[in-house]
């Protein structure tokens, strides 16, 4: 008998051994750096608990979520020689091809986040991924935002949807990622508000934000974009050896889509009819289009040796057409075309090392086609210990403008444009340290031919509240100098956590305008209670930039743009928080610029753009490991 059920007990045993665990549920991005599924609850994660879900440190968001930021932080911005639509204040949470994860779990995973949002709506993000096998995964993902606002035609409605698969076979010769993604966001536009002075007065009828007056009451935008992407590479040798020949190919098909329309042209400042952007060509019902195709492919061929690392060479293949639907004939002479056709050819090489402590990628590509571009991004890791890490990185990039630098057409008559600029030359040298006691990056930029809106109303214009802005390129070099440091700081149960930010910029006209300083200290305190089934985390936490001559925003074309008139900053906000944790649930509990209740109303994301009001929001992350 015993030897007759010896084997159900063994059975039992092995079943409880295949208990999965944490690092068996991986995230891996498009450049194969793999992460493990975090359901802690800690500080850092609780700054990512917004409708980016990432910390958003260095950006100032609008009054209204799902609206555009101001950028506080110069380097947050990205760059690809490549060019874009542009109407880049709408691209915020416009996920692009590398921001698409990958997944490697055990079991089922699921993970849904929820938020409340101001006035009526809601904030969510559902997400599932599972391995049907060993060596295949599928992933499905949505968020969607609508979120009322508090001022007038300010209501957003944005949806992200993503579904994709990595495969690779059991011995990893052929390896493949690939997603589908359709996105949409839709914001009405309400101009910002026509008189700051009531807004700032302190007077009570004020405080319903609806009672403020704004310049567009039915204007919006409405940017959507779908792309099919995949990535994949086949080893020519069968089995993986020390020498090992890859053939490597990526496809990017991706089509976008901006819609500007205003069915009322005129604005009014109290009994004052005011045209907000100029003459149009139109009465009303103004309705902009722009449509951007791009496909890009490359194709290479990599040999990799486990003792010098991996060197990839590659050919690719960049078209695009950015159009409209008619040409604009001014004279004889002069006219705005249709449409902006690219063709672009490229020949680079890349290098991967990754061994002991070192880390490396190097990356040159450049065009062999007229239109000249050019990239050079190295980036090295080392690893002193598993506690400390230093990272350091070099870019220089020559980069073509995006398209509605050179080409815009609008009902409004000021608002088009058709220009020849020269490509944008950046240099970056960047270094990064991570440790325990503190984390700190130092980077230095050099901009050359920089390309930015400029304010070009006329002071007869401005008197009458007349906005018109257009592109324009900096001739000359701007340095940027960024010193960024973390520390904090814990005292048994209570924390300390402190981010602090300083800015330079060296130019000779005030063209790349940023504060000084920018800070953010968080005082918390974190316990278990019920015999450690809850976790709590509680605190408040404090934001606070210098004021400087903040960028302003134009609905029209979907830009900031360069002003001398008016500073923002210089305004402290406190937040209130307290967060918790049962298991793998995360809950979330936050009154948001608290001290707006009794401060003064001076706090602006832009100029006649308030930020955001005190308000109480509500979130919750909860994760399913089936």
């Amino acid at each position: 008998m015993n030897s007759q059920y010896s084997s159900i007990t063994d059975t039992v045993k092995k079943k409880k051994a295949l208990v999965a665990k944490i690092d068996q549920y991986q995230i891996v991005t498009l450049e194969h750096d793999t992460t493990i599924v975090d359901t802690s609850l800690t500080l850092k994660s609780a700054y990512r608990q917004n409708y980016l879900r990432r910390d958003n440190f260095g950006l100032l968001p609008f009054s209204n979520i799902g609206q555009t930021y101001n950028t506080l932080q110069y380097s947050l911005t990205d760059f690809s020689p490549y060019p874009d639509i542009g109407f880049q204040g709408k691209h915020f949470n416009f996920m692009d091809a590398s921001e698409i994860h990958y997944y490697h779990v055990a079991t089922p995973l699921t993970e849904l986040f929820f938020n409340t949002s101001i006035g009526k709506g809601q904030n969510v993000d559902s997400f599932i991924t599972l391995n049907t096998s060993k060596n295949l995964n599928f992933f499905a993902a949505y968020r969607g935002l609508r979120s009322e606002g508090k001022y007038i035609n300010q209501l957003t409605s944005i949806g992200n949807f993503r579904i994709g698969a990595s495969y690779n076979t059991t011995e990893k010769r052929y390896v493949l990622y690939a997603h589908y993604t359709y996105q949409d966001v839709l914001n009405e536009e309400n101009g910002g508000i026509t008189t700051p002075e009531d807004f700032e007065s302190g007077d009570p009828n004020f405080t319903n934000r609806q009672r403020l007056e704004v310049y567009l009451t039915d204007a919006e935008s409405f940017l959507k974009g779908k792309r099919l992407f995949f990535d994949h590479a086949f080893r020519i040798n069968p089995k993986n050896a020390n020498n090992n020949l890859y053939i490597t190919h990526q496809f990017n098909f991706e089509n976008k889509f901006f819609e500007y329309k205003q069915p009322t042209v005129l604005s009014t400042v109290g009994s004052t009819s005011v045209q907000r952007f100029g003459e149009s060509y139109v009465t009303s019902n103004l309705k902009d289009q722009t449509h951007f195709e791009k496909l890009y492919n490359r194709v290479g061929v990599a040999y990799e040796n486990s003792l010098l690392g991996k060197f990839n060479f590659f050919i690719d293949d960049y078209r695009s057409n950015y159009k409209y639907e008619r040409i604009i004939v001014i004279d004889e002479d002069n006219y705005i075309p249709d449409n902006l056709f690219r063709e672009i050819n490229s020949i680079g090489a890349q290098y991967e090392y990754q061994k002991n402590k070192w880390n490396g990628r190097f990356l040159f590509s450049r065009s062999i086609t007229k239109e000249a571009i050019s990239d050079l991004d190295a980036k090295l890791r080392y690893n002193l210990n598993e506690k400390i890490q230093f990272d350091f990185r070099y870019r220089n990039i020559s980069k073509l403008p995006n398209n509605n630098y050179n080409l815009y057409q609008s009902s409004y008559i000021e608002y088009n444009w058709f220009n020849d600029f020269k490509n944008e030359k950046i240099n970056l040298l960047s270094a990064k340290i991570y440790t325990p006691w503190l984390n700190a990056e130092a980077s230095y930029r050099v901009l050359n031919d920089h390309l930015y809106f400029e304010d070009k109303s006329t002071d007869a214009q401005k008197a009458v509240n007349t906005q018109i802005i257009k592109p324009a390129q900096y001739g000359s070099a701007i340095n940027y100098l960024e010193i960024k440091a973390n520390r904090e700081f814990k005292f048994g149960a209570f924390g300390l956590d402190n981010t602090l930010l300083y800015q330079k910029v060296d130019q000779s006209q005030a063209i790349l305008n940023v504060p000084d300083f920018v800070t953010r200290n968080t005082f918390y305190y974190s316990t278990h209670l019920f015999k450690k089934a809850l976790y709590i985390q509680t605190g408040i936490i404090f934001n606070y930039f210098t004021k400087y001559y903040g960028n302003d925003y134009n609905p029209v074309v979907g830009e900031f743009f360069v002003q001398e008139t008016e500073k923002i900053g210089g305004y402290p906000t406190f937040d209130f928080f307290l967060n918790g944790r049962i298991r793998q649930t995360r809950i979330y509990l936050k009154a948001e610029h608290f001290n707006a209740a009794f401060g003064e109303s001076n706090y602006y994301s832009a100029p006649n753009n308030p930020y955001r009001d005190f308000t109480i929001r509500f979130g919750l992350v909860w994760n399913f490991f089936q």
